[in-house]
């Protein structure tokens, strides 16, 4: 080579090293997040934008060593182009692993990728982050039975911080699905059958999240992107079939399962939404226009992402038959407003050709390539794209957040029943039997991974009650045959929840299985002098149906197994005895309900599960949860939801149609008094607000909390309306003894529905309202009248009431 050559090489490469020094538009942090935009959008290539819109899962495992560390030579072949997201980074990971993994990640998307756009890294978050070590807070449907956005708020928040310690920025939760059908499997995952109570929680939870962004949008460092699940319908299935069509009317949608989720994004800004894999009148909503782009964004305001759900756009095809090939459905999900697919390439990247072809406009590549820019830029993921993996051990799952687990779980069991057994008395019981086929076990429920440290209710009892009681453990029964596959980890955390929830065959067991084990437990409990007798699923027999080769909805809410027969054989040894339910959907107790003196429903509680129970069966905390959703006395009387309309609960001939135990019901250790009701209805017009006050005394001698409930019914509307909807609640802890005084301000415009001609209204006339301790448990009554004439409010909905305690 000559040198005149050589120089000018020289020459050039110390003019790319010059410039390199230099940021562009899109690389200074002091201008706006749009300029930034547009600038970055102004250098991308059409390839380049479209792998903004993929997501790598599978490919992310072969980018991976046999330690789990990063590869870059595969990086360079799977991801050359850079990519949008990376899915589920923290698998089989430790806190610290995740951190050098995802540091290593956008290291080599920042150093060998032309414009260096760093990578978003999504990960599951239900109910705690679900990954190695993190704090496991109790299944979302006990959250939902706390009845307490403040905890769902504080939970998220610390889930969230978890998540960035590690290099995370996008939560798939939380899930909104109003759920009105037990035998699906997915019911656990959800926070119940009431929009507004999953509004409140709802927007809670977006706030723990996400926080409130600055001016600018941008998110704090400790914070990261909730995504909103699942747009929309998928909690009333046909037959209860996961994925199957969502039998619903435009009404009910707008009315029902669309409110949680347009609180959540007019009131927290979340900032993703899901779409669902069902079908709303032949429409699968991943191609549902009027709901993605009319609804979500030309009348709530949406700006953000628009996320598909795994595989749910090659499933247009494959699984709802309307497509030839996997480029049409492509085509019909970015128009239809799904920004990005997930959890591998496999349709978008047909989005090149589309382009190139003249199929697809670029306008709809680059709309969607801009939102996926902006939350990275939100983020502050092009400043700070690394973090200090030194920290992540430290933090993820601290032990200083344990006490705050168990007094989540504590609040998120419901007192189903007590006929004074409850509370126990450790000093009146020499032996205690606890006896059921998960009471050794920490039943963690879907989407959770292996926390630090778990506590059974066996171990919980037995550290309670050390060197006071004696305590012994029989399983009784199995429910289902034992997973061959039991990683080391789960042996050491006492839970298989993972394997349970993962494994796609689930077999009951059979008598083998339980040879001898009600024999040996009915005389463990003979020898008591009382028994916590355990009883519910576990984590295979309620789930997420994602597979045809892996199930999870029932036909039936009864025991599994020889359960019943159990329970009978442990009353009849007449020793006192408390059923603990464990379980991700609600059961038909049938003969039960009635035998058992004392009856808590704890759902699966989370790492602190164990001591959280023992303080509540031994009195050292009232139980305060509050049902989310109500049980039905069996399948067959599903649906069973409480805001029904007047003509739907005639009756059944042979059988009772009442619930089991009706929405919002759960009692106390204590007793609570309602009186002094007033209705302040001078402002009941449309925009204003009605004031509602009450006393509430605790008559009882345990401080407790009551969870007070305002419920209003209109008895004559142009359409017919529910015989009861919850409009405002509020958990109240109370002394024993103490009398505090309860302000509900409710606005008028929350008692709106759509009219004849789907005009969102307030019609005036006659509303009655409800205050009490469950929807079925009433105990003040009143009246107001709503003035002025019929009003369209559509542009000044509410979403929810507020309410304050005053200490008398």
């Amino acid at each position: 080579m000559g040198k005149g050559k050589l120089y000018a090489l020289v020459g050039i490469g110390m003019a790319v090293s010059t410039q390199a020094k230099e940021l562009l538009p899109y690389q200074d942090a002091s201008l706006g997040t749009e300029q930034r935009i547009a600038d970055l959008l102004s250098r991308m290539t059409l390839e380049e934008k479209v792998a903004q819109l993929q997501t790598i899962w599978h490919q992310r495992r072969e980018m991976e060593d046999a330690q789990q560390r990063f590869l870059p030579d595969k990086a360079a072949a799977i991801m050359p182009l850079g990519i949008g997201h990376i899915a589920r980074p923290s698998e089989f990971k430790t806190p610290q692993q995740t951190a050098e993994f995802n540091n290593a990640a956008q290291r080599w998307l920042k150093e060998n990728t032309r414009l260096g756009i760093p990578a978003l890294m999504h990960e599951e978050a239900l109910h705690g982050y679900a990954a190695f070590d993190a704090t496991s807070f109790p299944q979302a449907i006990a959250l939902a039975s706390s009845w307490s956005p403040d905890d769902l708020h504080d939970i998220y928040a610390l889930a969230a911080g978890e998540m960035r310690a590690t290099g995370s920025h996008w939560a798939l939760t939380p899930i909104l699905d109003i759920a009105r059908d037990p035998r699906w499997g997915r019911i656990e995952e959800t926070m119940g059958e009431d929009p507004y109570l999953m509004s409140a929680l709802g927007v809670a939870a977006v706030e723990g999240f996400q926080g409130r962004p600055g001016t600018d949008g941008a998110f704090g460092g400790d914070k990261v992107v909730a995504t909103l699940k699942h747009l929309t319908g998928h909690g009333q299935p046909q037959a209860g079939v996961n994925i199957a069509p969502a039998q619903i009317g435009p009404r009910e949608l707008r009315e029902v399962f669309l409110p949680p989720f347009e609180a959540a994004v007019r009131l927290a800004h979340a900032g993703s939404i899901m779409a669902s894999y069902n079908e709303i009148d032949g429409i699968p909503s991943h191609i549902n226009q009027s709901l993605l782009q009319d609804i979500v964004r030309d009348d709530w305001g949406f700006n953000g992402v628009v996320v598909s759900d795994y595989y749910a756009i090659k499933e247009l095809n494959t699984r709802h038959n309307l497509y030839e090939n996997d480029k049409q459905a492509a085509r019909a999900a970015i128009l239809a407003g799904v920004d990005m697919e997930t959890p591998d390439p496999q349709t978008f990247p047909h989005l090149v050709e589309l382009v190139s072809s003249g199929q697809l406009d670029q306008e709809a590549v680059d709309r969607s390539v801009r939102r996926v820019l902006a939350m990275k830029f939100r983020l502050g993921l092009f400043e700070h794209p690394y973090v200090d993996a030194d920290r992540a051990d430290k933090q993820v799952g601290a032990t200083s957040q344990r006490d705050f687990a168990r007094q989540v779980a504590e609040k998120s069991m419901v007192l189903l029943k007590n006929d004074g057994i409850l509370p126990l008395d450790a000093g009146k019981l020499k032996r205690l039997a606890v006896i059921g086929p998960h009471a050794d076990d920490t039943l963690l429920g879907g989407y959770s991974s292996i926390p630090r440290q778990t506590v059974s209710i066996f171990a919980g009892l037995r550290d309670k009650l050390a060197g006071q009681v004696q305590v012994d453990f029989a399983p009784g029964t199995r429910l289902t045959k034992p997973i061959a596959d039991i990683s080391e980890r789960s042996k050491q955390a006492n839970t298989r929840s993972m394997q349970r929830w993962n494994a796609d065959e689930m077999l009951l067991a059979d008598d083998n299985d339980r040879q001898g084990l009600l024999e040996e437990a009915v005389q463990l409990a003979g020898k008591a002098d009382a028994v916590v007798l355990v009883l519910g699923e576990n984590e295979g027999l309620s789930r997420e149906a994602w597979a045809d080769e892996h199930l999870g909805d029932r036909t039936s809410l009864q025991l599994v197994g020889n359960q019943l027969e159990l329970a009978r054989a442990v009353l009849a040894t007449g020793r006192p005895v408390v059923m603990v339910l464990t379980n991700g959907r609600p059961l038909a107790l049938g003969e039960l309900a009635g035998a058992v003196p004392a009856i808590i429903e704890a759902w699966y509680l989370g790492q602190e599960t164990g001591h959280a129970l023992a303080n509540v069966l031994f009195g050292q905390v009232s139980p305060s949860g509050k049902l989310p959703l109500t049980f039905p006395r069996s399948a067959g009387h599903v649906p069973s939801f409480y805001n029904h309309k007047p003509s739907a609960k005639r009756g059944y001939l042979f059988d009772d149609i009442s619930p089991l135990y009706p929405f919002g019901h759960g009692l106390s250790y204590s007793e609570f008094a309602y009186s002094g009701l007033t209705i302040d209805a001078t402002d009941a017009r449309p925009d204003g607000n009605v004031r509602v006050s009450l006393q509430l005394t605790n008559q009882g001698k345990y401080d407790a909390t009551e969870v007070v409930q305002l419920y209003v019914r209109d008895p004559q509307a142009s359409i017919s309306r529910p015989v009861k909807q919850l409009k405002g609640f509020k958990r109240v802890p109370i002394k024993a003894g103490e009398k505090v005084r309860v302000s509900f301000s409710l606005p008028v415009n929350l008692l709106a529905f759509y009219d004849a001609q789907m005009r969102y209204v307030v019609e005036p006339g006659q509303i009655q309202l409800m205050i009490g301790s469950s929807s079925a448990d009433i105990r003040l009554k009143g009246e107001f009248q709503v003035q002025g004439e019929i009003t369209d409010v559509s542009a000044s909905k509410a979403y929810l009431s507020e309410a304050v305690i005053t200490r008398e």
